[in-house]
């Protein structure tokens, strides 16, 4: 995997990463998008990050995605893999960018970083990820990335504006096609 495109670089979560981790988790207005129902623990948080080690021993994998500048790297959000299945070589990927680094192609960096890892160091065979119909960014970021939709789901997620119908996408990996 190249760790890095232009100033954007994934890594591995560090305990230090924990408040912000904290923070990003209990926004409820993210909730809506991960299917979160409850807040979630510093304890929890810092379980996961202690946890973590390999995508085949815990079937997920997060990278913390950093903007680096000469002074100092910023985290910007987090990108992960997910429901991991080695046998089907499968994985789930989402994406959370913090609302004041939005639209400044962090995402699609981070996604880019991320899909090479998947593809060139896992093997993976496809991606996919659920997108709400209603969440126009996340529909444009997985597109552009060449992620093709192939379901849909009706009225599938309730919020507090009514029943929102969710997207399925895939992306095959090139190297792999049969």
């Amino acid at each position: 995997m190249k760790p890095d495109i232009g100033p954007i670089r994934l890594r591995a979560p560090e305990p230090s990463d924990a408040a912000l981790l904290y923070q990003w988790e209990n926004d409820i207005s993210l909730w809506h998008v991960s299917d979160t129902l409850a807040p979630v623990s510093m304890f929890q948080i810092e379980q996961f990050i202690l946890d973590a080690s390999d995508i085949y021993t815990n079937r997920q994998q997060r990278f913390m995605i950093d903007f680096v500048t000469e002074a100092k790297p910023k985290t910007v959000g987090t990108v992960d893999l997910y429901d991991f299945n080695p046998h089907h070589k499968r994985a789930g990927i989402g994406i959370m960018i913090a609302a004041e680094d939005r639209g400044k192609g962090y995402g699609s960096a981070a996604v880019r970083l991320c899909t090479s890892f998947a593809f060139d160091t896992v093997s993976i065979h496809q991606l996919y990820c659920f997108i709400n119909a209603d969440n126009q960014a996340s529909l444009n970021l997985f597109r552009q990335q060449g992620f093709i939709q192939t379901g849909e789901r009706k009225q599938w997620i309730l919020s507090a504006n009514g029943w929102t119908d969710q997207l399925q996408f895939q992306l095959f990996n090139p190297k792999d096609q049969r």
